[in-house]
């Protein structure tokens, strides 16, 4: 027979999923389990002990949420967009428990009815469901993809508890008005997720700016990386110029009109409107160490001199629209082509950042006063603190070396 190219034991899972779902797991017996899966019940016993075993079973092994599980894992490494990888295992989730909706009525209406066995069946089974969700959230937040207060596990918890409770109420009471829409339930729940109880990275400069580990930009770097944009046009180099002199983020870049440069006859400063930390921010005239021009000539007064158009937008593209991220980070891949940090790796964008943060502390900012500027408080700032101590303890080492004993 056909059915016996398939294991005995997932003809007993697979039995055991339609009885369960059809009856109700209380009123399925080992019997009629063992009479569809065309096996004994000794087979039954010998696999799974008894009913409870089988139930568990049923829960961890059902290959459309362990398949839905490990899908997720893989999708951690490289990083990709978490907030579209979290929305699809919800709705993939609610699909395959909607192939089985009287299964989970059964699971939920009967749960009182379950001996204590078979309760804690059901309760390994949720944490086994939680498993491969948990260990999606544990790699993205430790790759820096998002932030987050709470640990991976309690988050995996949270989710998937949302999710079935979903599932529970749409099984049993279909006339509600809690959600216009499944696509309208799934969009508000990954958003009270990601802005709730954790936060995508970067979505501000708050965000972006705080690190566990500062790799900021050796000075030969940085000014190769201004020579090689200066090469590729005028808003090329006023572009790095920004990124390098103002320690704004990429969000931050893009979102500038021309009518945010602020008239200051002591220099020029940058008006931020982003809603999570409006605030003023000074372009340096000088960047470690070398002179870009005074803050009535410099790159980005030049590029905006040379414009002959009315469009608001301080960085634009071919159409005029403001520049996008994408296209930011390609002229940045543009400019480090062929150069490498002292880690042997390509300069990121986000160092530009980190860099400019520890310039300000090696001249003399305070952590009062960078706070302020960039929106972090002062302990999230420390490793920068750090950083720039780091530094000044080489500097001092070599200046030393250079003084006769």
């Amino acid at each position: 027979m056909a059915s016996q190219s398939i294991s005995a034991r997932q003809r007993l899972i697979q039995a055991a999923l339609e009885l369960f779902s059809t009856h109700g797991v209380s009123s399925t017996t080992t019997r009629q389990i063992a009479e569809k899966a065309e096996v004994n019940e000794v087979t039954l016993f010998r696999h799974f002990g008894n009913k409870h075993g089988l139930l568990l079973a049923v829960l961890e092994e059902s290959a459309a949420f362990k398949d839905l599980g490990e899908s997720l894992v893989r999708r951690a490494t490289p990083p990709g967009n978490v907030y579209q990888a979290l929305k699809d295992y919800a709705s993939d989730s609610l699909h395959s428990l909607e192939r089985i909706p009287e299964f989970v009525r059964s699971v939920v209406g009967e749960a009182d009815q379950f001996p204590a066995e078979n309760r804690r069946a059901l309760g390994r089974g949720l944490t086994e469901a939680n498993r491969y969700l948990a260990q999606y959230l544990a790699t993205v937040i430790q790759q820096g993809d998002i932030n987050t207060y709470l640990p991976a596990e309690k988050l995996a918890s949270l989710l998937n508890g949302m999710i079935l409770g979903y599932a529970v109420i749409e099984f049993t009471s279909e006339f509600h008005e809690l959600w216009e829409d499944r696509d309208d339930f799934l969009e508000n729940l990954v958003e009270l997720f990601l802005h709730g109880a954790m936060s995508s990275a970067p979505r501000s400069a708050k965000e972006a700016i705080v690190t566990k580990e500062v790799a900021d930009l050796p000075a030969i770097l940085v000014h190769k990386i201004l020579q090689n944009a200066r090469k590729s046009g005028v808003q090329d180099y006023a572009l790095a110029y920004v990124l390098l002199g103002a320690g704004l983020s990429v969000r931050e870049i893009i979102g500038l009109q021309q009518m945010h440069q602020v008239s200051d006859p002591q220099g020029l400063i940058l008006q931020i409107t982003t809603p999570e930390l409006p605030r003023q921010v000074p372009v340096n005239q000088w960047i470690l160490g070398k002179h870009y021009g005074s803050y009535t000539n410099n790159p980005l007064i030049k590029w905006l001199k040379s414009r002959k158009d009315n469009y608001p937008a301080m960085f634009i593209d071919h159409a005029g629209n403001s520049i996008s991220e994408s296209e930011l980070l390609q002229r940045w891949e543009i400019w480090t082509q062929g150069l490498l940090t002292p880690q042997g790796k390509p300069p990121e964008i986000a160092q530009a950042q980190q860099t400019w943060c520890v310039e300000m502390l090696m001249r003399g900012m305070s952590l009062e006063e960078l706070s302020m500027l960039t929106g972090c408080d002062r302990s999230q700032l420390q490793p920068y603190a750090r950083r720039a101590k780091e530094k000044a303890a080489l500097e001092a080492a070599i200046r030393l070396d250079h003084k006769p004993a």
